[in-house]
């Protein structure tokens, strides 16, 4: 077994442990119309399902969520003799279509279950073309290819930092202020095992940032500002 399937193996064996030592509530419920439950309802179809493939292993096709350990796990770098292999090329398929599937702009390894330094960034014509020229000149947004990092390093080019509504697939429907750096710079590996780097400003910068973020276990509610963090679907809650 290779290292990197080490880390797989790894990272499913520790959601095992951290799952089974969860605290169990054995005690009576207080009320019947109780505020929330640790417990997860499950279709009979999808109960099946379950028995007959078993769990599902990384990489995932779904986004890890807020409170999964790979989340806050520092990553581990790849060898570079392995990128252009079966195992880091299918981590990297998965990720560009999981990317896709959800309509990120961004996403890294970690967020599909494997702790590796790969990510993949792309602002398609589409979601470019949605936003208003408003919003595009305010945030600096720019259409921009699929790229792919590994082991990336990355270096801010403009100290300035300039603050905007950011949210994440791994905390679904939430969203805060985020202070990010205006320009920088991100260098590595891509896809194919080659040099790579791209000079990055406005939103791609901030894109950058957020996945560089990933790789190092913190997420954009590390550096929000408390106060702006809301439900973005909190007016339908007054309806």
């Amino acid at each position: 077994m290779n290292r990197t399937s080490r880390l797989l193996r790894l990272s499913w064996v520790g959601w095992r442990l951290c799952a089974s030592r969860a605290p169990s509530n054995t005690s009576p419920p207080l009320s019947t119309h109780s505020y929330c439950t640790n417990v997860k309802v499950r279709s009979y179809v999808q109960y099946l399902k379950r028995k007959i493939r078993g769990p599902p292993s990384p990489p995932y096709s779904h986004v890890c969520q807020v409170g999964d350990p790979v989340l806050r796990s520092h990553a581990a770098a790849v060898d570079p003799s392995t990128i252009t292999g079966p195992e880091i090329q299918n981590i990297i398929n998965t990720l560009v279509t999981v990317m896709r599937k959800f309509e990120c702009v961004g996403l890294s390894a970690p967020q599909i279950g494997v702790p590796l330094r790969i990510i993949a960034v792309e602002y398609p014509q589409k979601m470019f073309e949605e936003s208003s020229p408003v919003i595009r000149k305010n945030r600096g947004l720019s259409v921009q290819p699929l790229r792919v990092f590994v082991n990336p390093q990355l270096r801010v080019l403009d100290g300035q930092r300039v603050s905007f509504q950011e949210g994440c697939t791994s905390i679904r429907d939430f969203s805060a202020t985020v202070p990010r750096y205006l320009s920088v710079e991100v260098s590595g590996l891509n896809e194919k095992g080659e040099a790579a780097t791209w000079q990055a400003s406005g939103w791609s910068a901030r894109i950058l940032q957020h996945e560089m973020d990933h790789l190092n276990g913190v997420l954009y509610i590390d550096h929000m500002d408390s106060k702006t963090f809301i439900n973005i679907h909190w007016p339908e809650f007054n309806e």
